[in-house]
C-alpha cells in the first residue's frame, strides 16, 4: 500500500465536559470535595489523536467559564488546532463521576442549556473540511438539541469531502436510551465507522449480540463496525468480514475514557494506512486488524492511569513497538 504523502488530518465534533471526582483524602462527613478533570468523549478522542501525532482539529462551543478555560488549555497544550470553535455564553458542562471498585465510572450529568449542545447553522457552515480527511463525532452533541440535529444536517454535507465516524456513547442517566435508537439508523446513513461499546449495545439493541448488531447496523448503512468489548477485546465488522482482537493485560486504574481512546486509536492508525478521506474501499482485513490492535493497545494504556489520560506517541511506540505506528511502505 502506497504511503500516504502528507499527515492525514482529523476533525472532531463535539463536546467538553467537566469531569469531577471526588477526593476522598480530603473529603469528610460534613464536606464533599471534588477534583474536576477536563474530559467529554468528543473532547478525548481529539487529544488522544492529537498526543498520537495525528493532526487534530476540534470543534466545540466553549464557555467563558472557568472550565471553558481548562478546556481550551487541555487541547490546546495536547497540540489540538481550536479554528472553527466558538466562545460561547452559556455555561459549561460539568459531570459528576461515582468510582466503584473496578474503576468503572458511573456519571451524573449537570447539563441543561449548555454552551456544547447550541449549534447554530451559521456557526457550523464556518466550520469547513477543506483541510480534513475525517469528520468523527457522536456522544451528546449528536442527541442533545437544538444543535443535534443540526450537527446532522453538517454531516451530511460533509461526507461528500470526507470519511464520517460517529460514537453514539449512550449516556441514559441524561438521554433516554430511545432517544438514541431512534436516531441511529439515520446516524449509520450519514456514517463510515461506527465503534461503540458492549454498554451501548445493551442499551441500543436489547438482547442482540454483536454479530446480530454489526449485521443490523451495516443494514443501515454503517460500512465498518466496531463494538468494544472490555476486557474480552473488540469485535469489529468490515461489511459483514469479521475479525477479533484482544485486550491487552494492563493493571486498570479506571476505565475513564478508554473508550475515546480506542476511537482515537482506530482512526490514527487508520489515517496512517492510508484509509481516510472516502468510503474506506480499500480498506482490508489485515490492515482493520492492525488498526483494532493499535486501538486496543493505547485504550489500555488509558486504562492504566487515572482519569482520560491517553498516552503520547513515544508511550505508545514503547508498547506496541514502533513499526505499528508507521504507515506500511
Amino acid at each position: 500500500m502506497a504511503r500516504p504523502q502528507a499527515p492525514v488530518s482529523v476533525t472532531v465534533l463535539g463536546e467538553c465536559v467537566a469531569d469531577a471526582f471526588t477526593d476522598p483524602a480530603r473529603s469528610s462527613s460534613d464536606e464533599l470535595a471534588l477534583r474536576a478533570l477536563p474530559g467529554g468523549g468528543p473532547a478525548n478522542t481529539a487529544v488522544a489523536l492529537a498526543r498520537l501525532g495525528t493532526p487534530t482539529r476540534f470543534l466545540g462551543r466553549f464557555s467563558t467559564d472557568v472550565f471553558g478555560t481548562l478546556f481550551r488549555a487541555r487541547l490546546s497544550d495536547a497540540g489540538v488546532d481550536l479554528t472553527g470553535s466558538v466562545t460561547a455564553p452559556e455555561p459549561s458542562t460539568l459531570a459528576v463521576a461515582d468510582l466503584d471498585e473496578t474503576g468503572q465510572a458511573t456519571y451524573t450529568f449537570y447539563a441543561d442549556s449548555a454552551a456544547d449542545w447550541q449549534w447554530t447553522g451559521e456557526e457550523l457552515a464556518t466550520t469547513g473540511w477543506e483541510s480534513t480527511a475525517c469528520l468523527h463525532t457522536g456522544s451528546l452533541a449528536l442527541i442533545r438539541q437544538p444543535g443535534g440535529i443540526r450537527i446532522e444536517d453538517h454531516l451530511a454535507k460533509a461526507r461528500e469531502h470526507v470519511t464520517v465516524s460517529i460514537d453514539p456513547n449512550v449516556r441514559p442517566l441524561l438521554v433516554p436510551p430511545a432517544a438514541y435508537r431512534e436516531r441511529l439508523p439515520h446516524w449509520c446513513a450519514l456514517a463510515d465507522i461506527l465503534r461503540l461499546s458492549e454498554d451501548d449495545l445493551a442499551l441500543l439493541l436489547p438482547g442482540a449480540d454483536p454479530e446480530e448488531a454489526c449485521d443490523t447496523w451495516h443494514a443501515a448503512g454503517a460500512r465498518l463496525v466496531v463494538i468494544t468489548l472490555g476486557g474480552r477485546g473488540a469485535l469489529a465488522s468490515l461489511d459483514g468480514h469479521r475479525v477479533t482482537v484482544p485486550t491487552p493485560a494492563v493493571d486498570v486504574v479506571d476505565t475513564v475514557g478508554a473508550g475515546d481512546s480506542f476511537t482515537a486509536g482506530l482512526l490514527h492508525r487508520l489515517a496512517a494506512l492510508g484509509h481516510l478521506g472516502g468510503r474506506l474501499d480499500r480498506l482490508n482485513l489485515e490492515d482493520l486488524t492492525d488498526a483494532c490492535t493499535f486501538a486496543a493497545h493505547v485504550a489500555a494504556l488509558t486504562c492504566s492511569v487515572s482519569g482520560a489520560n491517553p498516552p503520547w506517541l513515544d508511550e505508545a511506540a514503547l508498547e506496541v513497538g514502533v513499526e505499528q505506528l508507521l504507515p506500511h511502505a
